[in-house]
């Protein structure tokens, strides 16, 4: 779709609510814009394909071209729109790389989904910048992005943020964020998908008046997902399960910015979350380690 008709749709949409799933047409996301990263296998790529069948615009973000190309193809062959974007996350400069592109290609983003993730189950590793890996990519890289896109995102207001976190959510230790200490590894995941919980709740606050929701949420438990399988574990829900929660945030016209959400259920992140004094220590981490 050539930008200028992305634009001049997305405009349009400016004037009114967000009324997702008006009876006046099948395709209640036509006009807008929405960026899915990790979106070229289990979750994401789902949601990429359900957004794009209700006519969004979707940039498609993955490491892997061949997949990321192959999506964007199935979605158009559906009737809507996308694009692929590649960029590795345990890169921060990738990820500088990958908004400097789709600052370049686009004016607005209606709904930035940061779903892009990992879980090791083994020994600590790192990333290309020497972050704790779950930590660089689960958490940083969507930080960064974020950021570095917000503009886009509230030139579109009224717009989302959506950061798909987890149930498994372990304190930071603020001494030992990168997981040094002999036996820290384990809490690398968790720790990192707290930390898009916190990062939700801050940023909602300082978006409170530019008409951005900012939420985050626990799709389902131990989806249908590559990454699942390849940890061993046997999976516990399905993809659908998951994708229907992402996308009643997507869509529901009533969704409470700064919110937590269990499936489709509000519910309680862990207390660490409603902790300002922490917020208060991993924003000035974040912005210290990407310079944003």
């Amino acid at each position: 779709m050539p930008l200028t008709h992305i634009v001049a749709a997305s405009l349009v949409m400016t004037a009114v609510a967000w009324t997702a799933g008006s009876p006046q047409t099948d395709r209640p996301l036509a006009g807008r814009t929405i960026l899915i990263t990790g979106s070229t296998d289990g979750l994401g790529r789902e949601v990429a394909l359900r957004v794009g069948e209700l006519g969004a615009h979707v940039i498609v973000h993955g490491r892997n071209r061949e997949r990321g190309e192959a999506v964007a193809a199935e979605i158009a062959q559906r009737g809507g729109s996308a694009r692929f974007y590649a960029a590795d996350f345990a890169s921060l400069d990738a990820v500088r790389g990958l908004a400097a592109a789709i600052r370049r290609d686009y004016e607005r983003i209606d709904v930035l989904v940061n779903n892009a993730g990992i879980w090791n189950r083994g020994d600590r590793q790192v990333s290309a910048d020497g972050h704790e890996l779950h930590f660089a990519v689960n958490y940083l890289a969507g930080y960064l992005l974020t950021r570095e896109l917000l503009p886009l995102v509230t030139a579109a207001a009224p717009s989302r943020i959506i950061n798909v976190a987890s149930i498994a959510q372990s304190p930071i230790d603020f001494d030992d964020v990168m997981l040094e200490r002999p036996g820290a590894a384990g809490r690398g995941y968790g720790q990192s998908k707290l930390a898009q919980i916190l990062f939700t709740m801050d940023l909602a606050d300082e978006l409170g008046s530019q008409q951005v929701t900012v939420v985050a949420l626990h799709p389902a438990t131990l989806m249908d997902t590559s990454m699942v399988r390849e940890t061993g574990l046997e999976p516990r829900a399905t993809v659908d399960e998951g994708a229907a929660a992402v996308m009643r945030l997507i869509t529901s016209p009533d969704v409470p910015s700064g919110s937590y959400f269990n499936g489709q259920q509000e519910a309680k992140a862990h207390a660490q979350a409603y902790d300002a004094e922490a917020r208060r220590r991993l924003r000035e981490l974040s912005r210290a380690l990407t310079g944003v």
